[in-house]
């Protein structure tokens, strides 16, 4: 069902009527007080790995001087192995999470930041109560009980809070961290492990002269463009160079910044070997001179430092790029001042490597990394009319379709058939304002991971589109074609854009998958 211009056929299912009734007799939210109390675990549900994880506030050292007063994520193993739990080291992120392909896994959260949150596994194909929507936001003291089967292919997915108007701000204090899945493929073909396979999430922050954190001013302007921080941040640490053996490394990368986009690519030149992206491995590895990462994305390099001495040094810089009017920085910079950050589309490096020692190790790049069978198009039910959706600013607000976000609202082009697969279609042409306000969009689906089919209207060398995704990319001026299937698990989840501030104003849909 296709939305038009005048929005004539706008019927919300509002879930204070018929859908509530839907959504309960389907079993999906067992509460109805509106927020996740403290839950009785399922007696039937016997977890491989059960973990307590809180988001209480903290300090940690990040700059020399003040400790750095932040909001941090922790965690403790109440059954499994504590080695499923890796805590980041002088970082202000959360643990690393590791599981298996197929294990159950029980979370119960706690929250005791002075404010609602909840818990979203971004990238991870879970039921829709357990995904962390908005709707279930934990009060301060409150707890909810997380419970699901780890259904995704091995790969690098993450965790972060998720309050509508409030998932930038949460982010941005520290709250986020890696939930890694491992399964008997990946293991098969031997890639860099141990002190070889390194997480590394990348972010901006800024700093003021007492080493606190300054977020944004609450300026509309400013928030519509997205916040940009003056320093580039690696696992939560400042002036980053990560020491290497002459050996080869898996490299897992995360844009957890809130709207900063990066174009990446080696100081020396030579092409970067890209093994997985969002959802898992590749099928074979393929080679970029530059790939592009925005807010919610993950890409796994392979770096190979065998052939270089020790005391060799390379950066992975950002390039430069055009990200269109308020999103190259230009006008914001002009308008609210931030000229002194780098802006979006400046050059600069991400952080260093440098070999410190001879190792010799047996790791060879695989001709094959996974088996993804083709994208099949021709089986979505609307493959000759994909559901249409238009990322636009109306009356200085972010909109998709001309909506923003309510709680609890579907319109009736946002509704899907379990057991269906369709093509979803996101245009990028059309910013507003005489196009000055035409800006890069990370586009995510919650629950899902997709295909993307095609793109058209700008011409980049720099998207890893191959194998799964979650979180995709639309420069100024684009569109693209996505292939989903709504093959289980009925209920409400979100898309929204991934530029945090840009969620928070409301740039993010539910869409209701109905049984």
């Amino acid at each position: 069902m296709l939305i038009d211009s005048g929005h004539s056929r706008r019927q919300f299912l509002k879930l204070a009527g018929y859908g509530t009734l839907g959504l309960i007799s389907g079993g999906l939210w067992p509460k109805l007080d509106g927020f996740a109390a403290e839950q009785t675990p399922d007696t039937e549900f016997v977890p491989d790995l059960d973990i307590f994880l809180s988001a209480r506030p903290d300090e940690v050292s990040v700059l020399p001087g003040d400790p750095t007063r932040v909001w941090r994520y922790h965690a403790t193993v109440h059954k499994g192995s504590r080695a499923r739990i890796v805590e980041m080291s002088r970082s202000y992120l959360g643990p690393v999470i590791k599981v298996h392909r197929g294990e159950k896994i029980r979370i119960r959260f706690k929250n005791t930041v002075p404010e609602e949150s909840i818990v979203h596994w971004h990238g991870l194909h879970v039921p829709a109560i357990m995904d962390g929507h908005p709707r279930d936001v934990v009060p301060q003291g409150q707890s909810h009980l997380y419970e699901f089967e780890v259904k995704n292919r091995a790969g690098t997915y993450w965790y972060h809070p998720h309050p509508h108007g409030r998932t930038g701000p949460q982010v941005y204090d520290g709250l986020a961290g890696l939930f890694l899945v491992s399964d008997q493929e990946e293991q098969y073909i031997g890639l860099p492990d141990g002190e070889y396979d390194v997480p590394l999430v990348i972010q901006d922050r800024t700093f003021d002269s007492g080493n606190q954190l300054v977020y944004m001013s609450g300026h509309r302007m400013a928030r519509m463009a997205g916040f940009l921080g003056s320093t580039i941040m690696i696992n939560g640490l400042p002036d980053f160079t990560l020491p290497v053996s002459t050996g080869a490394y898996r490299l897992r990368l995360l844009n957890g910044s809130n709207s900063r986009i990066y174009k990446l690519a080696w100081e020396d030149g030579r092409p970067l070997t890209i093994l997985a992206t969002d959802g898992g491995l590749l099928e074979r590895p393929v080679f970029r001179r530059y790939a592009f990462l925005s807010p919610g994305e993950r890409l796994e390099i392979w770096a190979d430092f065998s052939d270089h001495p020790v005391g060799y040094e390379t950066s992975l810089l950002s390039l430069p790029f055009d990200a269109g009017g308020m999103g190259g920085g230009m006008m914001m910079g002009g308008m609210m001042g931030q000229n002194q950050y780098p802006t979006n589309g400046a050059i600069f490096s991400v952080f260093k490597m440098k070999v410190t020692q001879t190792v010799k190790t047996n790791y060879r790049l695989p001709e094959m990394l996974s088996d993804i069978e083709s994208a099949r198009p021709e089986d979505a039910v609307n493959y000759f009319r994909p559901r249409q959706f238009h990322l636009t600013m109306q009356h200085m607000q972010w909109t998709i379709n001309g909506r923003t976000f309510q709680m609890e609202e579907v319109a009736d082009d946002e509704i899907v058939q379990l057991g269906s697969t369709e093509i979803w279609e996101f245009d990028n042409s059309g910013g507003g304002m005489m196009n000055m306000m035409n800006i890069p969009h990370p586009i995510h689906l919650h629950g899902k991971q997709f295909r993307v089919l095609e793109r058209s209207g700008v011409a980049h060398e720099g998207y890893v589109d191959e194998g799964w995704k979650d979180t995709v990319l639309l420069m100024p001026g684009e569109r693209i074609k996505i292939l989903v299937d709504f093959d289980d698990y009925p209920g409400m989840f979100l898309y929204h854009c991934h530029n945090l501030e840009h969620e928070d104003m409301g740039m993010m849909r539910n869409y209701y998958v109905k049984g």
